[in-house]
């Protein structure tokens, strides 16, 4: 998959941008804050409809104009496409693949992947836990559309339930529609779970040879996946991973409402991320977990490349000028095949 021609009118800093790609290696030069990341954010934000950047679609409209589009010619599955999103304040956004409309994101996925890498990323070992739930997300999203969905529909169940829980005290009755939430949550939670569980099946695999192969051998990298209490096997159908989860609610039901916070669900989920069997993200040097985080990142590429029998475009955003010389010739070797963008100074 590629891109051979991108346009933007009014995206971020660019009122207007026409710009063509090489099918291989593509290397953007410029000084700071000359928009050479939000070029990498539209593309993918064209593979999946989600920013790794903005929280909200009206930070990607420049400032002082109320609407902005994404166009690009693409080439896929051995055929052509383009793909174009209008985004508007205050109007739903339009994606449309060959001038047809669509309304999911998970559409564009079907159509271009992307694996995005940027300086933040380096930190995810490191990070808080939501750091390596983002990373899943982003992953499995671009992956399988039925996760995309669960995913949007959990955070819409959890958002609902904790404002019941939040204002149960003022209004004690809210309570009583508590029920139809926490079975929102158990079904799509349990799709996540799912999903998540055999994503970081494969991420211990792929990410253990690359951190064996950048650290020279001498490291060995663990990945374990964390999740709900009473989920005995993460690896099991959606049907007991469902049972185990309503198992969760129920035990926590009186301390949610006592504290009213929403306590059980994927939403604390984590990866347990160990170097020589010792902690990664408290005893390992700096060097370590970023090595730990290159191998993150390369190990996506080729789960992508595994489920899909594709490879997906790969992103590389002033990453090398954040990494040492052994590193930079690691990650320069592995990224060929596929088409690449490469951003420095």
């Amino acid at each position: 998959m590629r891109i051979d021609a991108l346009a933007l009118r009014n995206f971020r800093n660019y009122d207007a941008l026409n710009v063509t790609f090489a099918p291989d290696c593509n290397v953007i030069v410029g000084e700071n804050a000359q928009g050479k990341t939000n070029l990498l954010e539209a593309i993918v934000y064209l593979s999946s409809a989600r920013s790794p950047r903005a929280r909200a679609e009206k930070e990607l409209i420049s400032f002082g104009k109320s609407e902005c589009s994404i166009k690009a010619n693409a080439f896929a599955r051995n055929r052509d496409f383009l793909l174009e999103i209008a985004l508007a304040a205050g109007r739903r956004r339009k994606i449309l693949i060959n001038k047809v409309p669509v309304k999911k994101g998970s559409d564009l996925s079907d159509v271009l992947g992307a694996v995005y890498f940027c300086p933040e990323d380096l930190l995810l070992i490191r990070d808080g836990a939501a750091a390596r739930r983002k990373f899943m997300d982003d992953a499995l999203c671009q992956l399988r559309a039925r996760y995309a969905q669960a995913l949007s529909d959990y955070h819409r169940a959890y958002e609902h339930k904790t404002r019941i829980l939040r204002d149960s005290e003022e209004y004690p009755s809210l309570l009583d529609t508590l029920p139809e939430f926490d079975l929102r949550m158990a079904q799509s939670g349990a799709v996540i779970i799912y999903y998540r569980a055999r994503f970081c099946e494969r991420l211990k695999e792929y990410a253990g040879i690359a951190h064996r192969e950048c650290s020279g051998g001498r490291e060995e990298l663990g990945v374990e996946y964390q999740t709900v209490s009473t989920i005995s096997d993460p690896l099991a159908p959606i049907e007991t991973i469902y049972d185990q989860l309503r198992a969760h609610q129920a035990s926590h039901a009186a301390a949610e409402r006592a504290s009213r916070m929403c306590l059980s669900g994927p939403h604390k989920d984590d990866i347990a991320v160990t170097i020589g069997g010792v902690n990664a993200r408290q005893f390992s040097s700096q060097g370590q977990t970023r090595t730990a985080a290159l191998a993150f990142k390369l190990a996506e590429r080729e789960i992508y490349r595994e489920i899909t029998s594709r490879t997906p475009l790969l992103l590389l955003d002033d990453v090398l000028s954040e990494l040492d010389p052994r590193r930079q010739e690691y990650v320069l070797n592995r990224i060929l095949g596929g088409q690449v963008f490469i951003t420095c100074c």
